[in-house]
């Protein structure tokens, strides 16, 4: 059995949940409030972009659900004891009564077919292994959800992602929600709410979560190594946009490093210059960063990987975009800016294109094209790079 240890989110090597949340209070008040008064809804939906913290929340929340007798001063300032028995097998990615539920389980499954997914949703599978029990491929499982607490206080139950339940999954996870067992706590965390089906939603208490100001983010910052630090802070700020989670995860996969590269490209075109082989450039700079997590983590899907690649790629190219808007429209040059809102709508078709599946080489050769013909470049035939 693989040890999965140091991946667990809110572990010790994944230490989402251990700092302060920044920048969410009216969220985090509502937890306060549910806290103290001990009357605690069992079904939760937190809700809004990616990267405000909303994972890191849940898990800080489930560390205060878990105590025994949490204190009041921890609970008035949401800040978890470090240093308990449930701290400690939280921090060792071992808790018994704490479960996050991702797609990335599948590659764990004790399902070959579950196992051989490409990771683009939540199989009902999953969701039966590990919370609500039933049948898989012939195999039964015990519904864990219902069993008593293994430490006696409660069981908490975070699914990751869960818009990527598909409606078989979410109609199975209706009857749980409408009549949750004793002692369990089960929340919900989407970027894309939409997605969740009417009657899931109405059965849980729903937080939204937003994106930071300025003010919050310079806090956030000011707590954050050099590399942030000395990076250009209009960059930084503009690719963040409100999202702390993206500059963490820009730093850790070494992705800051892109603009540096996309830099050269983007220039000639946004000269009306035909920049060869481009394209070429920006699927090496995904392929690359697909292997590494591959590398890194041997069960994740490498198709996972790619989109996941693809869309911090799209992201460094909208942020130039934007930064070049701005100064288009605060210049008066309209035609700059019909161009640069052109080319940034070009983003949201290559990201579509991939989520069906079409060819990654294919779309971002569409995606320099599209924005050389957006920025007036001529025929690339006999340009150089």
């Amino acid at each position: 059995m693989i040890d999965d240890a140091p991946r667990v989110p809110g572990s010790r090597s994944d230490p989402r949940g251990r700092l302060p949340i920044i920048g969410q209070d009216v969220a985090i008040e509502e937890f306060r409030t549910a806290l103290a008064s001990g009357r605690i809804p069992q079904a939760w939906i937190f809700h809004g972009p990616s990267g405000v913290g909303k994972l890191s929340t849940a898990i800080r929340f489930a560390r205060l659900l878990l105590e025994v007798e949490p204190d009041s001063e921890s609970i008035r300032s949401f800040s978890p004891p470090l240093d308990t028995e449930a701290a400690v097998l939280i921090d060792a990615g071992t808790h018994p009564d704490l479960k996050v539920i991702r797609k990335e389980l599948a590659a764990d499954s004790e399902s070959t077919r579950l196992r051989a997914s490409k990771q683009s949703n939540i199989p009902i599978g999953v969701l039966r292994e590990h919370m609500l029990g039933g049948e898989v491929d012939g195999k039964h499982f015990e519904a864990v959800h219902t069993r008593t607490p293994y430490k006696g206080v409660r069981r908490v139950f975070i699914i990751d992602e869960a818009e990527l339940l598909d409606q078989v999954g979410q109609n199975v996870l209706l009857k749980t929600l409408e009549e949750p067992a004793s002692r369990v706590i089960i929340i919900l965390i989407t970027t894309r709410e939409e997605r969740l089906l009417a009657t899931v939603r109405s059965r849980c208490r729903r937080v939204a979560f937003r994106t930071l100001d300025d003010d919050a983010m310079n806090t956030w910052l000011e707590t954050r190594s050099t590399s942030l630090a000395a990076t250009g802070s209009e960059w930084i700020m503009a690719f963040a946009d409100g999202r702390p989670g993206r500059l963490e995860m820009a730093e850790s996969s070494g992705m800051l490093a892109w603009s540096a590269t996309v830099a050269p490209g983007m220039a000639r075109l946004e000269r009306g210059e035909w920049s060869s082989n481009f394209a070429d450039t920006l699927y090496e700079l995904v392929d690359e960063f697909a292997k590494q997590v591959v590398k890194s983590d041997k069960r994740a899907s490498k198709e996972a990987a790619n989109r996941a690649g693809l869309g911090h790629l799209t992201a460094v190219i909208a942020t130039r975009l934007q930064v070049g808007l701005r100064a288009a429209a605060e210049a008066g040059d309209d035609r700059a800016t019909e161009r640069f809102a052109r080319a940034t709508e070009r983003i949201a078709d290559a990201e579509f294109q991939v989520a069906r599946h079409v060819n990654m080489k294919f779309v971002l050769a569409e995606l320099v094209a599209g924005m050389a013909e957006d920025f007036g470049v001529g025929a690339p035939s006999g340009a150089s790079s």
